[in-house]
């Protein structure tokens, strides 16, 4: 379900953007189609054309103004717009038309085949890269995609496809693997019922899958493959999700914080950007902002409040699933032992933080 905020003005263009998408499928798409299509219905698929193709790529940008490669984005969404109204309208109106799909095709068969080529560069470079791997004194969850940046570079697909790795890597290949107890190892899943919420949902997802594929496959068997790849990777992110939360307590270095929450998100802080440590109760709750802040809170059947916030000096960059990049200016943590914590962060930070 999608939660928009009353003060932010984007949710008038996102309701917008709905009715110009729903209009046309009701158009096109409905038993209420041979009442609304005329036999001459040119100049109403070329209006159709121009929703798909202008007006709703327009939108997308309004909505997504806030975010990086505004021309990429509109391109390809002016692209995928003539694909949709390919398969959207139907042929016998879409047939002066068809010369157009196939530019959208090109497009986005272009843009396949540099990602293809990305791709590509990755798989060729990851022996370096897991040499590079092997060498850094990080855990995995940082290590990794630091090495493919350097070597491959902070390309979307590429970031996505090295948290796909981390996830598979996790999901299958870190059953043996003991979490870290060295000194400077803080846990904060233990006290929680994260893992427990976790396997509840694994064991839902895939009695689910069983029934809708099972009812599905009797009715629509090329559909029943979408929810059940779906369903798969949904498993693999939970399964590598509980493993990667219980090998990667945060660590504090003599220069460094790393912080993760399972494969959600991570944030590798440096100590010399940390203004200011809140641990009053009443200032916590007071501070917690989800857009400035980012919470490395493990969930729980019950609503949990975090024993410490840090103020950061500047914006740190934090990386979430499928290599995505926020920046937050503060930074909430609730942990199994916060006392211990807390003094030696004090400590650290104190004595000046020192290159690891």
């Amino acid at each position: 379900m999608l939660v928009w905020k009353l003060d932010d003005k984007s949710y008038i263009w996102k309701v917008l953007l709905i009715l110009v998408l729903g209009s046309n499928v009701l158009l096109y798409r409905s038993p209420l189609s041979p009442i609304f299509l005329p036999e001459e219905a040119n100049w109403i698929v070329l209006g159709s054309i121009l929703d798909l193709a202008i007006v709703s790529p327009l939108l997308l940008l309004v909505i997504n103004r806030n975010k990086k490669g505004h021309v990429k984005r509109l391109i390809l969404s002016i692209a995928g717009g003539i694909i949709l109204a390919r398969f959207l309208i139907p042929q016998e109106y879409f047939q002066p038309y068809k010369v157009l799909s196939y530019g959208g095709f090109a497009v986005e068969g272009l843009l396949l085949f540099l990602e293809l080529a990305l791709l590509l560069l990755f798989m060729r470079n990851l022996p370096a890269i897991i040499e590079e791997v092997r060498q850094s004194p990080e855990s995995l969850l940082f290590s990794f995609p630091a090495a493919v940046a350097k070597k491959t570079g902070k390309h979307p697909i590429v970031k996505a496809a090295a948290s796909d790795v981390l996830m598979f890597y996790y999901a299958f290949l870190s059953w043996r693997k003991k979490p870290s107890s060295e000194e400077g190892s803080f846990t904060l899943h233990k006290n929680t019922s994260v893992i427990a919420f976790q396997v509840m949902l694994l064991h839902a997802i895939v009695i689910e899958t069983i029934g809708i594929h099972w009812w599905l496959h009797n009715h629509f068997a090329v559909l029943s493959l979408v929810p059940l790849i779906l369903n798969i990777c949904t498993v693999i992110f939970f399964a590598g999700d509980i493993q990667a939360i219980m090998l990667n307590p945060v660590k504090l270095s003599s220069s460094t914080l790393y912080l993760s929450l399972g494969l959600a998100k991570k944030m590798a802080l440096p100590l010399d950007n940390i203004a200011d440590i809140t641990i009053d109760s009443k200032q916590l709750e007071k501070k917690t902002d989800s857009t400035t802040t980012i919470e490395f809170i493990a969930k729980d059947f019950e609503a949990l409040h975090p024993h410490i916030i840090l103020e950061l000096k500047e914006p740190q960059r934090a990386a979430l699933f499928f290599g995505i990049e926020k920046t937050y200016s503060r930074v909430a943590i609730c942990l199994d032992n916060p006392a211990k914590f807390i003094e030696q962060l004090k400590i650290k930070i104190q004595t000046g933080p020192k290159h690891d």
